[in-house]
This record gives structure tokens, C-alpha cells and sequence, in this order.
């Protein structure tokens, strides 16, 4: 079914990104398990013992954890790909 500008099959494509898009949220989400890392994936530091001890399978240190985490919520809940304004104009 093609439907104004879009091609045949674009709604089910935009229907696949978003689950996705919303399966990739929820994986960044859980929680690490296993053993934890001694130093931080991305800047390399040592991460504290007692983070290590209370936080299992911790991979950041608390300075890169948190840009991670405010990252993630500036992306927001907004499905951009299914916006039907953007569809109207």
C-alpha cells in the first residue's frame, strides 16, 4: 500500500526502526552482570572497589556513567520516524 510520497512497504519499515530503536534503549538499560571491570571503558581510570563490590559487572566509572545516563535521557521518547506532522507538510 503506498500512501502519498512514501514508498511500498515505508510504514512497516518505520514499524521495524522503532522496535529497534526501542530494543537498543532497553539493552543500554539493563543492568551489567557478571565480574566488574578495574578500570573504565572509556577514559581508562580505575574504578573504586566498593563501586566494583556494589555495582556487579560495573564497566564505567561514576564520571563516564553519568554522561552515558544524561545522554540517554536527552534522547527523549519522541518517535521522529512516525511523526505524522512531519508527514503532512
Amino acid at each position: 500500500m503506498a500512501g502519498g510520497w512514501s514508498k511500498d512497504g515505508a510504514v512497516h519499515e518505520q514499524i521495524e526502526d522503532s522496535i529497534r530503536d526501542e530494543l537498543k534503549r532497553i539493552q543500554a538499560h539493563q543492568r551489567p552482570k557478571g565480574e566488574s571491570l578495574t578500570h573504565c571503558m572509556e577514559c581508562g581510570e580505575a574504578i573504586p572497589p566498593k563501586r566494583r563490590e556494589l555495582v556487579a559487572g560495573v564497566t564505567h566509572c561514576v564520571a563516564c556513567q553519568q554522561a552515558l545516563d544524561a545522554e540517554t535521557a536527552q534522547r527523549g521518547w519522541i518517535n521522529r520516524r512516525g511523526s505524522k506532522d512531519s508527514q503532512l507538510k
